[in-house]
Formats: C-alpha cells, structure tokens, sequence
C-alpha cells in the first residue's frame, strides 16, 4: 500500500522546526554574550587594582589624590622606581633573600611531594589507604594550633634567626601537593608501569622515566604553587628573622609601607617590581598551569 505524503503538513511541520531551531539559535547567542559580557566585567574588577598601581607609579604626588581622577600622567615619572627600588627599599639585598628561601625550598617541596605521592599511587603496602587519609586530615588543622611548638622546636634547635625554619620543613612534603600529585600519578596508564617491570625496571627508575615525564603539568602547577608561596610569603620570615639583613622582599615591603605610606607613588612602583616576577612567570606558565589543573582528577 501507497502512502500519500500531505505536502502541506510536511511544509508545516518543517517550518516549525526552522523556527525551534533559529529560537535555540537565538538563545544560545544570548547566553553566551551574557557570559561574554560577565567574564569581561570580572576581568575589568580584576585589572583595575593593577592598572591603577602602574598608572599611580608613574605620578607624582600633586596627581595622586586629583579630582577627577588622572590616569594617564601628564608626565610619566620613571624615576620613581630607582628611588624606591635604590633609596628607600634595598630590592636587590631582599630579592638575594627571597631567592636563598624560595630556590631549595621549591626544589624540596617539588621532590619530595614527587616521592611520597609516588609511594602513595603506585606502591602497595600495608595501611597506605589509612596513612592517606590521616595526610589529608592534616589540612584541616589550622596552621595557628602548631605555631608556638613549631617555633619552640626550632629555637632550641638553635635555628630562629637564619633561614632553615623556612627552607627545611620543604624536604618533608605538602599534604596538598602530595595529594594533588597522587591523584595525577594515579591517571597515569597501568600498561606502562606493568611493562616496566617486565623489563626490570625498579620503582626508582619507573618513577623518573615512566611517571615524573608524564606528569610535568601537575609539576609545573606544583612548582608554580610553591615558588608563589615562598616569594609572597610573609608571616614566616615575621616570626623566625630577627636581622634586617635577612628580610625577604614581603617583610621589606612591610616595612617600606610602615616607613612611608605617604609617598604612594614609590609604594606602587616598590609594590609593581615585587609583584612583577610572579605575573611574568605565570603568564610563560599559564597553558601548563591550566593543564595541570584540568587533567589532575579525583580518581582514587
């Protein structure tokens, strides 16, 4: 039997789904220009702090507090930046102190994180399950509640007043870059590590040539994370240097506050140079970064 197609119904019904899909079109445009449109607004709160340091670096004092407010100097004064960075801020004595902490104390947390989540993903042993667990309740604990014995250890280990409090305690893990690495060991196919080991590879060996390749996004976040906590970090070198020949660049910038919070334009441009190198790093880093965060999943 021989079914006649209704040329009107089919004319309707084609129509209508044109109509669907152009008002799903319509929709979609409109969602994605309003999250256009929000992300934009962000980036604008985001940037303007940051513009309005480099715009007030490069004043002078009379344009500082104007009314309107001037964003672009009628003169741009570079010389602000050698008098702050020269005159009131010794930048390059507390940039060779930040980096004496920063440099090991990266490399440790990097290599140590790298060993103990490798033991953690790839190694079977008795309780690593129950050890893992106790790891990450140590982040629920408030860094305040250690404080005061953390500080008497290590001023009867004679150590307050140099910089090992702040560079040795990096040689024995973060819980947080532990676990970010174990989960990222733990993506990582079974099929290579199994035929390692059919070829004898040991554990050392499978771990920097099959594993720490593999995982340089997670690395990368690592090491980026670490570096960003040692070069802002400020309450460390507070409480254990006691010598102003030790300070690091957040403590001399403290104190290039405290000394002359009424000259804004060298505190911003002192502030600019202190936050320069982290901005630089992480735009060179910025696509490993998000990669290591994307692909490090919650599998475990």
């Amino acid at each position: 039997m021989i079914r006649v197609i209704q040329p009107a119904r089919t004319v309707g019904a084609v129509r209508a789904r044109r109509r669907r899909l152009t008002v799903a079109k319509v929709l979609g445009m409109a969602g994605r220009v309003l999250v256009l449109i929000t992300l934009v607004v962000f980036a604008v709160a985001y940037l303007f702090p940051l513009l309005w340091m480099i715009s007030t670096s490069l004043k002078d004092m009379g344009e500082v507090f104007a009314i309107p407010p001037v964003w672009i100097p009628a003169k741009l004064h570079f010389e602000n930046y050698p008098l702050a960075l020269t005159t009131y801020f010794p930048f390059f004595l507390y940039l060779r102190n930040t980096l004496i902490i920063a440099v090991p104390a990266v490399a440790g947390t990097v290599v140590s994180s790298t060993l103990v989540a490798y033991g953690f993903s790839r190694v079977r042993w008795r309780g690593r399950d129950t050890v893992f667990m106790i790891l990450l309740g140590t982040l629920m604990i408030p860094n305040w509640t250690t404080l005061i014995p953390v500080y008497v250890l290590f001023a009867r280990m004679h150590w307050t007043g140099t910089f090992l409090p702040l560079i040795v305690p990096a040689f024995f893990g973060s819980a947080f870059y532990i676990f970010l690495l174990r989960q990222f060991f733990m993506r990582q196919p079974q099929e290579l590590v199994d035929a390692a080991r059919m070829d004898g590879a040991t554990h050392p060996n499978i771990l920097w040539s099959i594993i720490v390749p593999l995982s340089k996004p997670a690395l990368a976040v690592v090491l980026l994370f670490s570096f960003m906590d040692n070069w802002t970090d400020f309450f460390g070198p507070l409480i254990y240097l006691n010598n102003a020949n030790l300070y690091t660049l957040a403590i001399g910038l403290y104190n290039f506050q405290s000394n002359h919070r009424t000259d804004w334009t060298t505190l911003m441009a002192a502030s600019i140079t202190v936050a320069s190198p982290m901005m630089i790093l992480f735009f060179l880093a910025q696509r490993t970064f998000i990669e290591g965060i994307t692909f490090t999943g919650l599998r475990g």
